[in-house]
């Protein structure tokens, strides 16, 4: 009779600090596991504690509390299949992230992370201590199981010490987060460690969002040569059954359900709205507010937290002013009535007159300038603080990360709020994904099917109608070229004479370049949002508020 071993995957949302909720969904996972008749169930990276925990882990009382409810679950599940799961824990006074085999009420193998990531988001190196490569072990007499944590199957090593020592099969946990293009550079560095082991591998990743990460799931099994034999969905909380059997040349998977792989654009707009999902309901928040201004980034914005938390969780507002279009309150009042929010109008003429009469014995005859324009998007942000206290909904910015990236933007005003989805997601990114949710709609989507964003919001000139007939490129570059140095200048941190080479104006480069630098102290103070690029602001990219270099390179 052929041997066989059943792998239960389980590619679950936890929530970082919620060690008992957590535990609850490993208990559910397990009894599904053991329903299915299943040998092991496995669980990401440091499920039990949610991650990233940043500094949390570092308090000693929680990784207490963690390692209790470690071995809670070990008596919990101690008659049926092996559960694998994630936790940090103490061992001689050194912090560890480790991975716990748990079997017959107690931990009977455990894995110790040995490459400890400390680049982009990760500061694991300031956290844990590495330890030596963990050999395999064995569940229910099946395959020996090597278990290289997350970054420890991005190089050969572990991999390759573990297969040495008899590990027949990989199973990797991992706390991987979403960059656009990501899923394709993991998907060939896990079939490299296949091909130099000849050996399966499962890969198996978290789901959901934490601030600014989404884990976008998508985890797989490879046979020998890197053959796909399971592919879990992308952004989507999923439990899978993989047999493996034995034969001749050693262990293999039989092919299971391969899900589809989205593209890039639709696998944006799937992060941004689990990321405001998650953000939601991880804080205890249940409905929005954002000021719908009839300009393309609030337009996208109202249509994320729709898709997200349904129509009768998001208010719209307008709070026109004197130099309000019409076309722009028409199109505001379409774009609520598209999606089928609720929609509210605050008019600021008063609350502007007020301020402006309160200031004028200070102001004197000074010329009206960029301070009274500033003024208007104050007042907004204060009335729409004020609602969010008053009912409880989360007010939403706006920005893109065009305008985060050169301050285009309002500190105190448009700026204010608690979340923002479209923080690392460029202007004319902003274009082609209203245009791509016209066109499309996903049963994930909790907002109505068709054309959301109205064709007229998408096509006029991008104003913020602080003063007569303002339009954006009257202030910046065309979004084209402003994205265009910026992808170099931010994502690619390419040097001026790098974008001078590339094309563009060197007087255009520099200006980008300072808008960038003096707008750091804003950025600080900035609501979250998720990350799509391998660059986001925050802690992919952290400069110093006060940095007086500049580069002279490209004259």
């Amino acid at each position: 009779m052929t041997k066989m071993f059943r792998l239960t995957m389980a590619q679950l949302n936890s929530a970082v600090g919620d060690l008992s909720g957590n535990a609850d969904l490993a208990r559910m996972a397990w009894r599904t596991a053991r329903d299915a008749g299943a040998d092991m169930v496995a669980l990401p990276e440091m499920f039990i504690t949610g991650y990233q925990t940043q500094d949390l882990v570092q308090k000693p009382a929680f990784v207490a509390d963690a390692m209790a409810h470690v071995m809670a679950l070990a008596a919990d599940c101690a008659d049926g299949p092996a559960l694998a799961i994630g936790g940090p824990q103490v061992d001689d006074g050194r912090l560890y992230n480790c991975y716990f085999i748990l079997r017959g009420g107690k931990i009977v193998a455990r894995m110790k992370k040995h490459f400890l990531p400390n680049f982009n988001v990760f500061d694991e190196v300031r956290l844990f201590k590495s330890d030596a490569i963990s050999g395999p072990y064995t569940v229910n007499n099946g395959p020996r199981i090597g278990s290289p944590i997350c970054e420890d199957a991005w190089y050969p090593d572990v991999a390759e010490a573990m297969v040495e020592s008899g590990a027949q099969i990989l199973i990797v946990p991992n706390g991987s987060p979403y960059f656009r293009n990501k899923f394709p550079v993991r998907m060939n560095t896990m079939v490299a460690r296949v091909v130099e082991n000849n050996v399966p591998l499962v890969y198996l990743n978290m789901v959901g969002g934490q601030d600014d990460q989404v884990f976008d799931g998508g985890s797989f099994v490879l046979n020998r040569g890197g053959q796909l034999a399971v592919q879990m969905p992308i952004l989507k909380s999923a439990i899978t059954h993989v047999d493996f059997q034995e034969t001749d040349a050693g262990w293999e998977a039989i092919p299971g359900e391969l899900a589809p792989v989205p593209d890039d654009i639709e696998q944006d707009y799937n992060v941004m709205v689990v990321g405001l999902r998650d953000y939601m309901r991880k804080t205890g928040f249940g409905k929005v507010l954002l000021g719908l201004s009839g300009g393309i980034d609030s337009a996208i914005v109202a249509a994320i937290a729709t898709d997200a938390l349904g129509p009768e969780n998001v208010r719209c507002v307008m709070l026109p002013s004197e130099y309000t279009s019409q076309a722009s309150l028409d199109d505001a009042a379409a774009a609520a009535d598209a999606l089928g929010v609720k929609y509210d109008i605050v008019n600021i003429a008063g609350t502007r007159a007020a301020v402006t009469e309160a200031l004028a014995p200070l102001f004197g005859d000074l010329p009206a300038d960029l301070t009274e324009e500033n003024i208007q998007s104050r007042i907004r942000g204060l009335l729409l603080m004020a609602q969010s206290n008053k009912f409880g909904e989360m007010l939403l910015t706006t920005g893109n990360k065009s305008e985060v990236a050169v301050g285009y933007a309002t500190i105190y005003g448009d700026m204010a709020g608690g979340y923002n989805p479209i923080k690392d997601m460029y202007k004319t990114r902003v274009f082609e994904t209203c245009r791509w949710r016209n066109a499309n709609h996903r049963d994930w989507m909790q907002g109505p099917a068709g054309e959301v964003i109205p064709v007229a919001i998408i096509d006029k000139p991008p104003s913020a109608e602080l003063r007569p007939d303002q339009k954006d490129e009257d202030s910046l570059p065309p979004y084209d070229i402003l994205d265009g140095i910026l992808t170099m200048l931010v994502d690619e941190e390419a040097s001026v004479a790098d974008c001078v080479a590339a094309g563009y104006d060197r007087d255009t480069v520099k200006r980008v370049e300072h808008l960038i630098y003096i707008s750091e102290y804003k950025r600080f103070q900035s609501a979250p949002g998720p990350r799509l690029s391998h660059r986001a602001f925050w802690l992919d990219r952290r400069y110093p508020i006060v940095n007086r270099w500049r580069d002279d390179s490209g004259a």
